[in-house]
């Protein structure tokens, strides 16, 4: 039996499920940052904050944003005076991120096209790595972890901000009921693609549970992994050193 991986509640191989994530991001890459506001009533930017806290980045560190597309988590980082790629499969993404750190007089981040699965970085290059929001997107998660681990140095830290499965009784009923109906139809209104936005809520359900990815991780040959759930979980930053 060949093999398949999962599209949003679908099952498809995992050739189409690439292509059909690249449609997703390149129809939605000018709206994203927006429809992000609009979805999360403005509470990714405190997500992201906290994630990048997290990170510590330093200056002179080379740190890797996979999946970095249009630039939200590098800005904060850059301001540190790290030196940072942002890498994302999809160009559409990385041009609405370029345009952005234009407008922002942000110079010195480097754009990278890149497939999490298949990073062309030398081993052991990058301080840290992070991915926001990206990581269920990717067709291999366990891949794109091996590499992760494989292009950062000795010493070298991993953080994942991504959403999960809140534990709070009652809080997960209401969410999901709000993903669902109300998702769509608010991609509809500003981005003008409802069935993006429905898959994106989708791949959410689909995503392994906190313990699971924590041990994903792991296995991908990270230590002293952490979980920090955020509301219950309904958002979490995953991290791992390797040592």
């Amino acid at each position: 039996m060949s093999e398949t991986v999962s599209f949003g509640y679908e099952e498809v191989a995992p050739e189409e499920k690439e292509a059909r994530v690249g449609a997703v991001f390149s129809s939605v890459a000018k709206k994203y940052d927006i429809m992000n506001d609009a979805m999360s009533l403005g509470l990714h930017r405190v997500w992201k904050d906290k994630s990048v806290r997290r990170v510590k980045p330093r200056e002179g560190e080379q740190i890797l944003d996979m999946a970095g597309g249009t630039g939200d988590i590098a800005f904060r980082m850059a301001e540190a005076g790290a030196s940072i790629t942002v890498s994302d499969i999809n160009q559409d993404m990385l041009d609405v991120g370029m345009e952005r750190a234009v407008k922002r007089g942000i110079d010195g981040l480097v754009w990278s096209c890149q497939n999490a699965e298949i990073l062309s970085f030398p081993d052991r290059f990058f301080d840290a790595y992070t991915i926001a929001f990206g990581i269920r997107n990717v067709t291999h998660i366990d891949r794109a972890l091996a590499e992760a681990f494989r292009v950062l140095r000795h010493g070298g830290r991993f953080f994942c901000l991504e959403f999960s499965t809140t534990q709070w009784p009652g809080f997960g009923e209401v969410y999901d009921a709000y993903s669902h109906r109300l998702v769509p139809r608010i991609g509809k209104a500003i981005a003008g693609d409802a069935d993006s936005y429905r898959y994106l809520i989708e791949s959410i359900r689909r995503f392994p549970k906190m313990p699971e990815f924590e041990g994903m991780i792991r296995a991908a040959g990270f230590s002293q992994t952490k979980v920090e759930p955020i509301l219950g979980g309904l958002v979490a930053i995953h991290s791992g050193w390797k040592v």
